[in-house]
């Protein structure tokens, strides 16, 4: 993951503020699955979403640099 928290939160791509976002829920001490050592499934959820987005994107790519048929 390429770091862009230098960047204003607006400039920030989505898969990043989701990965971000898993990050920070799974550091919260006071977190509930962060005490009993469980898996976030939100954090989880987080993650799969920024998976999903670059995986279309890659797709999409793939399209566009294929030459007309």
């Amino acid at each position: 993951m390429e770091d862009e928290s230098h960047l204003p939160v607006a400039k920030q791509s989505l898969v990043f503020r989701l990965r971000k976002r898993a990050e920070i829920r799974r550091q919260i001490p006071g977190r509930k699955s962060v005490e009993e050592g469980t898996r976030d499934r939100i954090a989880d959820l987080l993650e799969e979403a920024a998976d999903e987005i670059e995986r279309l994107k890659d797709t999409l790519e793939e399209f566009d640099s294929r030459p007309d048929c």
